[in-house]
């Protein structure tokens, strides 16, 4: 069973699937929002391919902890995955993950047009990875 990682902003969302053991995260596309309609059957498709047992979005909190109004729209979103599609949805502090993935790919020498494209998935795959690990060190 996997679970699926999510990068939920405004225009886009990064997705990310875990290995079928649960180590490791691979992005695996960014969805184009167009409406919410549009976005959970997109969101269906990508489901089709994998056994999961739930979501992980990221939170996307303030610097100080606190909650703000993207955290609040992320939220919002993972109440309806779960309304929609029945698996649990866990919310993980995604504070920095889009700074390190632009640093990763800056790194990588990677041109501005080809990180706008990848920055969400692997994002995703920040957040997953991140709530990954801290299921391993429970173990």
């Amino acid at each position: 069973m996997r679970y699926i990682g999510l990068d939920v902003g405004d225009k886009t969302i990064g997705v990310a699937v875990s290995d079928p053991l649960g180590y490791t995260a691979q992005g695996v596309t960014t969805v184009r929002r167009k409406s919410l309609e549009l976005d959970l059957e997109n969101l269906r498709e990508i489901l089709r391919s994998y056994e999961i047992q739930g979501f992980v979005v990221g939170l996307p909190k303030n610097m100080n902890g606190t909650i703000g109004p993207q955290a609040e729209k992320a939220m919002a979103f993972g109440e309806i995955l779960k309304e929609t599609f029945g698996y649990p949805v866990i919310f993980w502090d995604e504070r920095l993950t889009t700074m390190a993935a632009h640093r990763v790919m800056i790194e990588a020498d990677f041109s501005r047009k080809k990180r706008k494209g990848l920055v969400d998935k692997i994002a995703a795959t920040y957040i997953l990875q991140g709530y990954l690990d801290k299921l391993s060190s429970t173990k």
